[in-house]
């Protein structure tokens, strides 16, 4: 009899409440208040996420966040700079001790990721690992993990989906952007170059080396089409069955507090050091 999980579609929020969503699901998964969850979801607008210890102040073109009107967030995750615009978004909260899951953190994703992998088949895409899986499995620091490389997914080379991790409380939060389509020209508004020249060069190579569903196959995808090839894919790969999550009042009252508190806040999107978890 196969497992049963969770799965929530929560729709199109705002980055600080997507992420807050994500943060909650954690804490009540620790609580054992709900199963191992999958959750997709969207963005209302695009959406600027940056990596838990991200320094934004040199990185990040806050007058270019404005320009087009981007939601901006810090994520509890680590890594990169991500825009979020045309896209599913999923993310995996599960209990570190679950048969499963390995204890080691490649392990872990390499397991996990699996679903990502068919369910790029499912759209008739052949994706893999950035990281060959001779050197993913490999045990590595979680320092050497936070290099963006080891959570990419690329086709023929170019980069197609990005995903991170995190522990807390002994649950780990696996979550990562699946692109229908990007716009380069805004990703590169959204960060600082010493000249213009600079920004359209690595702009230019960008392009060359990151592509997306709709370019791949020729095809627009909506955001329910990619959802139904992952959320088979998940189910295949790690076979589970799902039933649907509904949160309680209560719950959403947390997930309001946390985003209000938390991932709205100069203090925690700026100033990291000064941020609490709540």
């Amino acid at each position: 009899m196969q497992e049963t999980w969770a799965y929530l579609d929560s729709g199109y929020h705002d980055a600080a409440t997507n992420m807050a969503i994500d943060e909650a699901l954690l804490q009540f998964h620790s609580e054992k208040k709900i199963k191992p969850t999958i959750r997709f979801y969207g963005w209302e607008r695009p959406s600027l996420t940056v990596g838990h210890f991200q320094n934004v102040q040199k990185t990040i073109n806050f007058s270019g966040v404005e320009k087009h009107s981007c939601d901006f967030v810090r994520r509890l995750t680590g890594g990169s700079a991500v825009l979020h615009d045309d896209e599913l978004t999923y993310s995996i909260i599960v209990n570190e001790d679950h048969p499963k899951i390995p204890h080691s953190i490649n392990k872990a994703y390499y397991v996990l990721s699996q679903g990502l992998l068919e369910g790029y088949r499912n759209l008739g895409i052949e994706a893999d690992f950035a990281i060959p899986e001779r050197e993913l499995l490999r045990e590595r620091s979680a320092v050497c993990f936070e290099k963006p490389a080891i959570y990419e997914m690329i086709v023929d080379g170019k980069k197609i989906s990005g995903n991170a991790q995190t522990r807390k409380n002994g649950v780990l939060l696996q979550h990562g952007s699946i692109p229908m389509s990007f716009d380069a020209k805004m990703l590169f508004d959204l960060f600082n170059f010493s000249s213009e020249k600079i920004r359209e060069r690595q702009r230019a190579a960008f392009e060359k080396k990151a592509i997306s569903i709709n370019k791949i196959t020729e095809k627009k995808h909506t955001y329910q089409m990619v959802k139904e090839a992952f959320l088979t894919g998940f189910q295949s790969c790690l076979q589970i069955e799902l039933e649907p999550l509904v949160l309680t009042e209560e719950q959403w009252k947390y997930i309001t507090h946390l985003t209000e508190t938390k991932y709205r806040t100069k203090e925690w999107n700026l100033r990291l050091k000064k941020a609490r978890s709540v």
